[in-house]
């Protein structure tokens, strides 16, 4: 029996990365589904959160959407902060390939120490945020991996909890038996509600594996979400979904480009295969960096460009 915490405090962190991909996929398989009411509905909520990149042509990689070209999406949960931009918690790259129909899902640690693009420095990953937002970020990440990003869905992390429950909580199954923060997670399938949910992929300093375990959980989350969100049944809560979005996403995809991807993308999310940046901790002047060795990157790097069909190619 799973015991809930009363305190009244919201944690933010680690929220984003858990929803952004069922976002993806509630609003391009869902739209439609209950004729004009609902198409109207979501083009309404993407007028809200539609936010171009500042990229010239030259910079931006031509996809074909309805011919099923490989695609990039980078999925960033924001904690916003009082008086600054905040800074991504949450940094995932997904691939989507409709010719395996298969999605790969790499998670970027927040605090991978690399070089800052457009500064003369090197620091952790998610400070590219507090630099230069989500340009800056997507070229640092880029530069990085040495992979294109296509596309962002950017998620301020207050509207997690919201979501999860508009959609009727996620089920996941859980292979660490832990007590944190006033609620029970023991082994086996156990359903979440929003408050669960981001107590489960927030723990890290009772998980054996520390910050690699906690993105395991991340993703099972994520799945769990884009598995209720796809449910014609979540369809019934599209006014309060469509509000949590509105409010809480940006984004570069366009209304045409999610009906491109309904049409030809929709079945990848059959088949997620889950990526880790394997490294090690460093701290230097009492600061945690995670150091991901030069062969490891290329790696997965080249995982990456195989999975978009661009394995020979290089970012430029």
């Amino acid at each position: 029996m799973k015991r809930k915490s009363t305190s009244p405090s919201r944690k933010k962190r680690n929220l984003g990365l858990k929803i952004t991909l069922g976002i993806i996929f509630i609003l391009i398989l869902g739209a439609g589904a209950y004729g004009f009411s609902v198409y109207n509905s979501v083009t309404e909520t993407l007028k809200k959160t539609h936010e171009p990149l500042q990229r010239t042509e030259a910079e931006q990689r031509v996809i074909n959407l309805s011919e099923g070209d490989p695609i990039s999406i980078l999925l960033l949960g924001v904690d916003e902060r009082e008086g600054d931009r905040g800074r991504p918690d949450s940094l995932i790259l997904l691939t989507a390939n409709p010719e395996d129909e298969s999605i790969k899902m790499l998670s970027v640690p927040r605090d991978t120490y690399t070089e800052m693009i457009g500064k003369e420095t090197k620091d952790k990953i998610n400070h590219s945020y507090t630099y230069g937002g989500v340009d800056i970020t997507i070229k640092t990440i880029e530069n990085f991996l040495d992979v294109p990003i296509d596309y962002y869905v950017e998620v301020d992390m207050e509207g997690f909890k919201d979501l999860v429950d508009a959609v009727g909580g996620v089920t996941v199954k859980n292979t660490l038996d832990f007590f944190y923060d006033g609620t029970d997670f023991p082994v086996g399938e156990i359903n979440l509600d929003g408050e669960e949910a981001l107590k489960y992929s927030r723990m890290r300093s009772l998980d054996p594996q520390g910050d690699l375990g906690r993105q395991e959980r991340q993703r099972k989350i994520i799945q769990a979400f884009i598995k209720e969100a796809v449910h014609i049944e979540t369809l019934t809560n599209y006014g309060s979904i469509l509000d949590v979005i509105g409010d809480n996403v940006k984004t570069n995809l366009t209304f045409d480009n999610m009906k491109e991807i309904r049409a030809n993308y929709a079945q990848t999310r059959h088949n997620i295969d889950q990526i880790q940046l394997e490294g090690s901790g460093r701290e230097e002047e009492d600061v945690f960096y995670y150091i991901v060795p030069e062969e490891e990157r290329a790696k997965q790097s080249e995982v990456l460009k195989k999975h978009l069909n661009i394995q020979d190619a290089a970012v430029e």
